[in-house]
C-alpha cells in the first residue's frame, strides 16, 4: 500500500507521462480535414481522457491545459493563442463532462455515457466557439463560418470526439482488465 507522498507522486509521474504521450501523439500525428485547413484530427485527447479517468475532472483539465500550451507554443506554434485557446475548450468540456459523469456513474456503462455526453458537449461548443474565434484566426467573415458549420465543422468534431471516444473506451477497458487503472 503506498503511503500519500507516494501516491502524489506516483499520481504527478502518470499525469506528466500521459501529458507527454499526448504532445507526442500530436507531434507524430496529424491528419488534415478536408475543406479546412486549420482543423487536423489528432489523438491527443486520448491520453488526457485516460488521465480524467484515472484521477478525476480537475486532473484532466490540468493535463489539457499543459499539453495546450506546449502544443500552442511548438507543433501548433502558427495557430497562436486561439489555438490554445480553441484546444483547453475544446477538450476542457470533453473532459470536464466525461470526468464529472463517470465520477458518479464508475463502470462501464457510465463510462459510454460519459464519453458520449463529452463528445456531444465538445462537438457543439466546438460550434459556438468556432464562429467567435476562427473569424479572429482566419481573417474571413463569421458568415463564411457560419455556412461551414454543418458541411465542416459538425462532422469533423463529431468524428474527433466520438473516435477519440472510442479508443479511449476499448483502452480504458483493457487497462481495467488488466488492473493497471
Amino acid at each position: 500500500m503506498l503511503n500519500a507522498t507516494q501516491s502524489n507522486t506516483k499520481k504527478m509521474v502518470t499525469l506528466s507521462m500521459l501529458s507527454a504521450i499526448s504532445v507526442i501523439l500530436v507531434m507524430l500525428i496529424r491528419l488534415p480535414w478536408p475543406g479546412a485547413v486549420f482543423l487536423e484530427y489528432d489523438f491527443a485527447d486520448v491520453p488526457i481522457l485516460i488521465a480524467t479517468l484515472m484521477y478525476g475532472p480537475y486532473a484532466g483539465f490540468l493535463v489539457t491545459f499543459v499539453v495546450s500550451v506546449i502544443q500552442g507554443v511548438t507543433v501548433s506554434a502558427s495557430s497562436g493563442i486561439i489555438g490554445i485557446i480553441m484546444h483547453i475548450l475544446a477538450t476542457g468540456f470533453y473532459v470536464l463532462i466525461s470526468g464529472f459523469i463517470y465520477k458518479r456513474a464508475n463502470n462501464t456503462k457510465g463510462l459510454a455515457v460519459a464519453l458520449l455526453f463529452g463528445a456531444m458537449v465538445s462537438t457543439l461548443t466546438m460550434l459556438l466557439w468556432n464562429v467567435w474565434f476562427t473569424p479572429i484566426f482566419m481573417g474571413v467573415p463569421a458568415k463564411a463560418v457560419v455556412n461551414m458549420l454543418v458541411p465542416v465543422m459538425l462532422p469533423f468534431n463529431l468524428i474527433k470526439t466520438m473516435a477519440n471516444g472510442v479508443i479511449v473506451f476499448v483502452l480504458y477497458m483493457l487497462l481495467r482488465k488488466l488492473r493497471i487503472v
